[in-house]
């Protein structure tokens, strides 16, 4: 382990309980305001950074109740009565606090409410109007105006709390979003054609109404259905098809809407004859099966109302062959609903198809911009994901002149320990001097006029990453004199599936990350995909460990903020053999992660590292 890094686990103290005796009060300790599970009363203790026997820090360096208040953003601070929140994990310690770095504070956004963020006159929601916004309020006109603000603080505010993307979108791109908004306004849930085609799906039979769609289900975690649906997004531009999107109870309220005056909600009142839950029923609709059992053909008058195309990592491959090998696609077109589940980042896929490729490569002339672009113009957090995300942002992030993204993901704790993770993300960490180095021989900094400071953000569903920062930053200085502050929003010991507040605090999590100006991913993790895209960042990937198995050296900086392919196409439909995707294309490369996966490159991919 590099000098200066103390283990920090080894303690009883610091051990973290068996995930089963994880309950709410345990989390509770630990979590920040906004991203704690309330119980009724709202008694629980005031701070992991300040009460708890078992945090790194003593508890009696905390600051009081009245000095708290008197600097922490409004969401953050303890309300009377019975309503004592616990503070954060570890987040409450003066020992982090960092200088001003200029960044939105308390009177800028409070993260809730629209007027106390910008003053605004009250024809804001008046479309010509918000047709005078601002390029970078637009994100260079990815983003359409005339949406109401309120209903989605972040959808214009995001450009106050992110650099100025140096990607742009392509002209050809935004005339295809605006041609896109056009067709979901039309043919949206409710309207004639989309009762039209609803009808024929209930009851196999009438007119389609003059409109197609595509129907997006969820499967696996956050990470896995962003990166999918961005995907079936870029599907359904391409095909002229509308997408809609069955999110269920765990991914409610995560999302803004993102098209004007429609809504991508597949309606409550879908029939329950379509069967999308059960994998059997999925797989002998699944277009790929129709096929070969000439269930669908050319010469039939009257096609099936609807057909699935399974493309998740499963043994089902007759969905994934036809798709990607793009079998009759004039058949499939003539198919009013497809009903589509996948848990990968298949964009990739459309610059093999000859049917596709041309017109995404005018979409996107640079290649590694397909989810940068598509992720920003989909994914806007809803006012409650946005309020978690910014009262935490202020508190802990906003005055740093710098801030460090590290994502740790433990995949397996039984065959990884979670010390060896440890280990091997310091050891890329002080490779790459991406953390500051500490000053052993030093108990305190030598006093600068220009000091600067940084923010290490730890998001994992652990607490030892953070304990053992945390505690090697507050035990000696650094060598250059910086202020660290090292913050964990939440560790919830496990994943949790089904659960819709877990998927809330993972989704503000991402999105924390993906303000990071240098950022630390694990290899294998849609998590990390989603934060690195976003924030148009090329991370350093720490490499996953296989049977005990590390790798020197630890982690190595990703070819692009693209995320990877996992499971990408083996077999050329054209010469029915065997290819290797990773090497067809310049801007086609097998990922640093993951030997068989690929991504999306620059088309000169000799980059400056």
């Amino acid at each position: 382990m590099p000098p200066g890094f103390g283990n920090g686990t080894s303690s009883k103290n610091n051990s973290l309980p068996h995930a089963n005796e994880t309950d709410e009060k345990q989390l509770n300790r630990t979590l920040a305001p906004g991203f704690r599970k309330e119980s009724g009363s709202r008694n629980d203790s005031f701070g992991n950074g300040t009460s708890s026997k078992n945090n790194s820090l003593p508890h009696t360096s905390g600051p009081n109740e009245k000095q708290l208040n008197r600097t922490l953003a409004p969401g953050f601070r303890k309300e009377s009565g019975s309503r004592k929140d616990s503070f954060g994990n570890g987040a409450s310690s003066k020992y982090n606090s960092s200088p001003n770095a200029g960044r939105p504070d308390e009177k800028q956004d409070n993260g809730t409410s629209a007027p106390e963020f910008l003053k605004e006159s009250d024809s804001r929601n008046d479309s010509s109007q918000s047709t005078r916004m601002p390029d970078d309020k637009l994100l260079d006109g990815l983003l359409a105006p005339g949406f109401d603000e309120r209903s989605c603080l972040s959808r214009y505010r995001s450009y106050l709390f992110r650099k100025t993307s140096p990607h742009k979108p392509s002209s050809y791109l935004l005339s295809k979003l605006r041609r896109y908004e056009d067709l979901h306004k039309r043919c949206g849930p409710h309207t004639k054609p989309y009762n039209k085609a609803f009808k024929r799906l209930k009851y196999s039979h009438g007119s389609s109404g003059g409109c197609n769609y595509l129907v997006w289900i969820p499967v696996n975690g956050l990470g896995n259905r962003m990166i999918s649906l961005a995907s079936t997004f870029l599907y359904a531009i391409l095909t002229d098809r509308v997408l809609l999107v069955e999110l269920g109870n765990d991914m409610s309220d995560l999302f803004c809407e993102p098209f004007p005056n429609s809504s991508w909600m597949l309606p409550k009142n879908f029939p329950r004859e379509v069967e999308f839950r059960s994998p059997d029923k999925r797989h002998a609709r699944g277009y790929g099966n129709q096929l070969k059992n000439g269930i669908i053909n050319e010469s039939m008058e009257s096609l099936p109302s609807y057909t699935f195309l399974n493309l998740d990592h499963s043994h089902y491959d007759l969905d994934k062959l036809s798709f990607y090998c793009n079998q009759n696609p004039t058949l499939l077109r003539k198919v009013p609903w497809l009903f589509l589940i996948s848990d990968q980042y298949f964009a990739p896929s459309f610059f093999l198809t000859p049917t596709f490729k041309k017109e995404v490569q005018r979409m996107f002339p640079e290649k590694e911009t397909v989810f940068h672009h598509l992720g920003r113009y989909l994914f806007h957090p809803s006012n409650e994901a946005w309020g978690l995300i910014i009262r935490f942002y202020q508190a802990y992030l906003a005055k740093a002149d710098e801030r460090i993204g590290l994502q740790i993901r433990v995949f397996n704790t039984k065959t990884t320990t979670v010390q060896t993770v440890l280990d091997e993300l310091l050891k890329c960490t002080q490779k790459e001097k991406l953390l500051p180095q500490v000053d052993p021989q030093s108990p305190v900094a030598t006093p600068s006029k220009n000091q600067r400071s940084k923010a290490i953000l730890v998001t994992s569903l652990y607490t030892e990453f953070y304990e053992n920062i945390s505690s090697t930053y507050w035990a000696k200085p650094t060598v250059t004199g910086e202020v660290i502050g090292v913050y964990q929003p939440s560790h919830e010991e496990i994943q949790h599936f089904g659960d819709n507040m877990h998927n809330m605090k993972a989704w503000a999590e991402m999105y924390l990350l993906s303000l990071s100006e240098v950022l630390v991913t694990s290899a294998w993790s849609t998590f990390g995909y989603v934060a690195q895209s976003l924030g148009g960042l090329k991370p350093w990937v720490l490499y996953k460990i296989e049977q005990g198995n590390t790798r020197n050296p630890s982690c190595v900086r990703d070819l692009s903020m693209e995320p990877c392919f996992h499971f990408p196409p083996t077999y050329d439909c054209r010469t029915k053999t065997k290819m290797n995707a990773g090497s067809l294309f310049p801007y086609l490369k097998y990922c640093e992660d993951l030997d068989w996966g690929v991504k999306l490159v620059g088309d000169h991919q000799e980059l400056q590292l």
